[in-house]
């Protein structure tokens, strides 16, 4: 699809806009407190119920979904609601990619992106619950599934090799990370030179998509958060009931040190 009007010139913007990220952390003000180790984000007493109080790029980080409802993951209305053979058709995956499922939990997306990239493919999939893990483990031997590995990533890091990523999907799972900006930079040093990496949100501007407000994201905050990163957006894809799908590549190669 055409590039959208609001991404000209929007690097340029948020720069602008952004304050630097030298200065010295602020003090608490009117509830505001600058985080310590990072000023990119803030933490407000004021906050959502839905959310942890910290804020980046003026969006409240979510709560995370724990292991105990991973039942909700396996529901039979997903594939009505979220359509995943449709999702996957979109990415455009080919035999022999590397993929990294980021948030993979029970291995809903990962189970099915391995039949189509084939044994010579990689499942890589990323989770900070070792729980989730063990389920993923347990599915995967029920289906005799090979081509799918579990990750124990961390807050802040997918744990993936530099350069080996063809394709980074994030279902539903970026809007939680608690630490979005160190999370994405890892994850684009797991990234291939050219390799895509899709942010699969319930779309904000619809008011109609049944999910609470803290687990949208609108493109446009997407956009946003990919900017301080080496990415260009390639397309937003659309055919899906209740989220859209956002596409970037990595423009650059991660230097490797030895």
């Amino acid at each position: 699809m055409k590039r959208p009007l609001f991404c000209l010139g929007l690097a340029a913007i948020f720069v602008a806009l952004w304050p630097a990220l030298g200065q010295a952390p602020a003090k608490a003000k009117d509830g505001i407190r600058t985080d310590a180790e990072n000023p990119r984000y803030t933490y407000r007493s004021q906050h959502s119920r839905d959310g942890i109080g910290k804020f980046y790029m003026g969006r409240e980080i979510a709560h995370v979904m724990g292991h105990l409802g991973a039942g909700w993951l396996e529901r039979p209305s997903r594939e009505v609601e979220e359509k995943p053979q449709t999702l996957i058709r979109s990415l455009k995956l080919k035999q022999g990619d590397n993929v990294a499922d980021i948030g993979v939990g029970t291995g809903y997306f990962a189970r099915r992106i391995a039949r189509v990239i084939g044994p010579k493919g990689t499942v890589h999939g990323v989770d900070i619950q070792p729980e989730m893990l063990e389920l993923l483990e347990k599915n995967l031997g029920q289906l005799g599934i090979k081509n799918v590995k579990g990750v124990l990533g961390t807050i802040k890091n997918p744990n993936l090799p530099v350069n080996s990523i063809d394709l980074a999907l994030m279902v539903d799972v970026y809007h939680e990370f608690s630490h979005p900006h160190e999370m994405l930079q890892n994850i684009c040093h797991a990234l291939k030179p050219g390799g895509r990496i899709a942010f699969v949100e319930y779309r904000m501007e619809d008011p109609n998509v049944p999910i609470k407000l803290l687990h949208k994201m609108s493109q446009l905050q997407v956009l946003k958060e990919a900017t301080p990163h080496p990415l260009e957006w390639v397309e937003t894809i659309s055919s899906l009931p209740r989220q859209h799908i956002i596409v970037f590549k990595k423009t650059a190669a991660t230097p490797v040190t030895r």
